[in-house]
């Protein structure tokens, strides 16, 4: 077993929402995974947004996709004041977005909730993930997990790219009253990292040495890669996983 599978966060989501109808409905940050859960909603409508032109061809290219006449994915920043202006929905699904924005709107993760107020007249989602990257871990996997997750964000970093910025619970909670939601349910959910894990984040890792102005420091990178590798693997093959940190599901009301 690897994280808690996106559909059991989406089961979660569900499993709140209860029999309050889903309405119009605006994932906010879109992506396969809530984009499949879209469709598996009784939704009079969708909207899905994405900043990443890639991101939408992946998505239109799946072979779940579909969209009615009144559905709608767009790709475009939530810098944009014009976006989705006038418009409000019943139900926002903000899934990994506070993390994710960093590479498209950096250091405005502050405005989001309230960018998201403006359009959310009944239940909004978020869903996240507690940062454990600037953290000291005091066990073998917490330390496997942070010394990947600081590997690769320094080798983005050093391949001019932007990691992402996750934040904690307790701020989130916080932005979300300053933005004039009322956090009405919090689910936390732990986490075990497989082999899918360790293996996705070290060849992201590998992609991005290939990049680096200083070949010398590729190498050595590459070298190190190779050598956390091995150990996370091998840990996960003895204990079933790397346990670390949790991922969480809030529900706000409008």
């Amino acid at each position: 077993m690897s994280t808690p599978s996106i559909s059991l966060l989406y089961r979660k989501v569900t499993e709140l929402q209860a029999h309050t109808p889903w309405g119009k409905v605006l994932d906010a940050g879109t992506g396969l995974g809530s984009m499949r859960w879209l469709h598996s909603i009784d939704s009079s409508s969708w909207t899905a947004i994405t900043g990443a032109e890639s991101m939408a061809r992946q998505i239109t290219r799946a072979p779940f996709f579909q969209a009615r006449a009144q559905d709608r994915l767009l790709t475009d920043n939530w810098m944009n004041p014009s976006l989705l202006e006038g418009e409000q929905f019943d139900t926002v699904l903000a899934d990994y977005l506070l993390g994710a924005i960093e590479g498209f709107a950096p250091y405005w993760q502050d405005q989001l909730f309230p960018r998201l107020r403006q359009l959310t007249r009944g239940t909004l989602y978020v869903i996240g993930l507690n940062p454990y990257v600037p953290y000291d871990a005091d066990d073998e996997a917490g330390k496997l997990v942070t010394e990947i997750g600081r590997l690769r964000d320094a080798c983005l970093l050093l391949a001019n790219e932007r990691p992402y910025r996750e934040y904690p619970l307790e701020w989130v909670l916080r932005q979300l009253r300053l933005a004039n939601f009322t956090p009405v349910e919090v689910q936390q959910f732990s986490i075990r990292y497989g082999a899918n894990f360790v293996n996705g984040q070290l060849d992201m890792c590998a992609t991005r040495t290939q990049r680096f102005s200083d070949r010398g420091l590729a190498i050595a990178f590459t070298e190190h890669i190779a050598e956390l590798r091995q150990r996370a693997l091998n840990y996960v093959a003895q204990e079933g996983g790397l346990r670390h940190g949790f991922d969480y599901v809030i529900q706000a009301t409008a």
